[in-house]
């Protein structure tokens, strides 16, 4: 067996148990039906609590339905990705920011016509992770199956990292690289439209969730929808950028990013919003929401100036905003950024999207550690996957990277980490 990551098949499997787990557990220990949040040591009466239910299943079919109707007419413009192993670029539709609006116009609109509650979804919240846990789980089966009857080991068209041959591991790690059905890409389609809409959404959903039983919407709860509806917007709007991430490049669409994309993004990231629409009843001083949004502006403004310029490099490195940045050339005929946002840290990016983490979690309070838990996961995602960064430009680079890494010393944190 090739190379693994995660423990390999015991910690693939481990993860696929547990990390639905997670969701379920988030909500079962807080929730405004039992004890949850406010007593640690009280379990859930699970007699109270409906887990599963056909019409949150039907509403997550819909949805996507939905979602992938808006892909097929809305027009768009088509970016060719990166060269492939097979020696193709594939070609992808940028639609997802207007997609992203005609959503929301139809969801606001039918709402205020009274054609259906957004509430409802906050007051389903459990049966619709449920029913997009076992999607995403049937998604990644029917793609598996599908790809060992079409393809064998070895060929170009399969992911490296899902290509061990130990069917739960592959599986996992997604055996195909690109699954498509004409010119629709289901990697990238779940990459940025189902999970991230969706967690605004859910957010949306708890505002109007807390304004039906407080008459009211606090500003804790603002902070939130707006900081996270800034960071869906932003991914929708740079929607391009994403075709040269690992997600899209190197890893196979399987249970890991299927389960993440559709059932992990949208029921852990909107977390704040549903602790505060049960917990938070009062609004946060004016100097508590002037320096929380102090850490939003300091997080989002490192997150997007580096991939900016990232991005602007790699388009056009001419373009006066990069040309004046210092470069390392390599072997392979391409140049590495050494001065700049990426001159302070191989993976600053990371460092701005953590510190945003801290500005999404801080209008929750200090009286529980549960809405702390995207920060502190957060971290350790951010560093596992820097590792995996390091790992894919050191047999990428050869001994350009060891030079990289002894001019540009720091990996997220600058003079920690």
């Amino acid at each position: 067996m090739t190379e693994t990551e995660f423990g390999g098949p015991l910690g693939v499997t481990a993860m696929m148990l547990g990390l639905p787990s997670v969701i379920w557990g988030l909500f079962l220990f807080c929730n405004d039906k039992e004890a949850g949040c406010p007593d640690y040591t009280s379990l859930p009466d699970l007699s109270k609590i409906t887990v599963y239910s056909h019409e949150a299943m039907a509403v997550v079919l819909a949805w996507m339905a939905f979602l992938i109707g808006l892909w097929w007419i809305i027009p768009g413009t088509w970016a060719v990705g990166v060269t492939l192993p097979s020696g193709n670029r594939l070609q992808y539709k940028l639609n997802g920011f207007a997609s992203g609006i005609v959503a929301a116009a139809v969801l606001a609109g039918g709402h205020m016509r009274g054609w259906w509650d957004l509430v409802w979804i906050h007051d389903n919240y459990l049966q619709l992770a449920t029913a997009s846990i076992i999607f995403s789980t049937v998604l990644s089966v029917v793609l598996y199956v599908s790809a060992r009857q079409r393809l064998s080991i070895p060929s170009p068209y399969l992911a490296k990292p899902g290509s061990t041959g130990v069917w739960i591991y592959d599986f996992f790690m997604g055996h195909e690289l690109n699954p498509r059905i004409g010119n629709f890409d289901f990697k990238q389609f779940c990459e940025l439209r189902p999970g991230l809409i969706g967690w605004a959404v859910i957010n949306a959903s708890c505002a109007l969730a807390q304004y039906r039983n407080e008459n009211k919407v606090t500003n804790a709860m603002w902070l939130v929808n707006i900081f996270q509806f800034i960071y869906v917007v932003d991914a929708l709007w740079f929607e391009q950028a994403i075709l040269t991430t690992m997600d899209i490049t190197t890893d196979g669409f399987g249970f890991m990013l299927a389960f993440g994309d559709l059932a992990w993004v949208p029921f852990t990231y909107s977390l704040q919003a549903r602790y505060i629409a049960t917990f938070q009843t009062a609004d946060l001083s004016a100097l508590t929401v002037a320096w929380i949004i102090a850490v939003q502006i300091v997080g989002f403004s490192i997150f997007r100036g580096a991939n900016g310029q990232k991005n602007k490099f790699r388009t056009n490195p001419n373009d006066p905003a990069v040309a004046h940045l210092k470069t390392l050339p390599t072997k392979r005929g391409t140049k590495l950024l050494i001065s700049g946002w990426w001159g302070i840290a191989r993976h600053i990016n990371y460092f701005g999207d953590w510190v945003m983490a801290w500005a999404w979690c801080l209008p929750c309070g200090f009286e529980h550690v549960i809405p702390y838990f995207y920060a502190i996961y957060f971290a350790g995602l951010l560093v596992h996957r820097e590792m995996r960064d390091e790992h894919a430009c050191k047999i990428k680079y050869g001994k350009d990277w060891d030079t990289y890494c002894s001019i540009v010393r720091w990996r997220i944190v600058p003079f920690i980490y």
